[in-house]
């Protein structure tokens, strides 16, 4: 089987029927974030973006989305679901690793949801760093971080709160963090957290 590194990996579960992540809405805890404190519209990254429901759902709110994905299934149904929503969104097919090269301080947000959660949990070190690359100074990070109480084995992999902090800290503060309105087989499992880049130490 293919690794969760490749795109054929996600590839054959989209093709398969195997995408047990997808809700086909945007994400409640992004809606009632933005519902509730909205943050200001500025160029925003979706890595993960799968179909691109919370790329449309930010696009709608004033933000330019861009959405990035490594499976070409994914993005092409998101580019048609944006089309037929007439919805300005732009999809990008690309390994998030490899961001910061070409998206060097491009951002001025990101949105994380179920991204952190699907790559091999040995990357996570490299996925915060490359988040940090792709934000301008000062930039946030808006993350719903998911599952937190999950033991089988993933993807999804088991995401622990002290975990995220220690990966985070050293160029991101924590400006809020609560638990947030979930959908119903994931209430319980999810910690929203508002972060914000800053410089990491010397």
């Amino acid at each position: 089987m293919a690794s969760v590194s490749t795109s054929a990996f996600w590839t054959d579960l989209y093709a398969r029927g195997g995408d047990g992540w997808e809700i086909r809405q945007p994400a409640p805890p992004l809606v009632e974030f933005m519902d509730r404190t909205p943050l200001r519209p500025g160029r925003v990254a979706v890595p993960g973006c799968g179909r691109g429901h919370d790329v449309r759902f930010l696009a709608r709110h004033g933000f330019t989305a861009v959405g990035f994905d490594f499976s070409a299934t994914a993005l092409a149904e998101a580019r048609a679901l944006a089309k037929t929503d007439n919805v300005t969104a732009e999809f990008v097919e690309r390994d998030l690793f490899t961001l910061g090269g070409d998206y060097g301080r491009a951002f001025d947000g990101v949105w994380e949801y179920t991204c952190f959660c699907a790559i091999e949990p040995r990357r996570r070190g490299e996925y915060v760093r490359t988040m940090a690359a792709i934000l301008k100074p000062g930039g946030w990070l808006l993350a719903c971080f998911f599952p937190l109480r999950r033991r089988a084995a993933g993807p999804p992999f088991p995401v622990a709160e002290r975990e995220v902090r220690r990966l985070f800290a050293p160029g991101f503060r924590i400006e809020r963090a609560y638990a947030p309105r979930s959908v119903r087989a994931r209430q319980g499992q999810e910690w929203m957290v508002l972060l914000r880049r800053v410089n990491a130490p010397a």
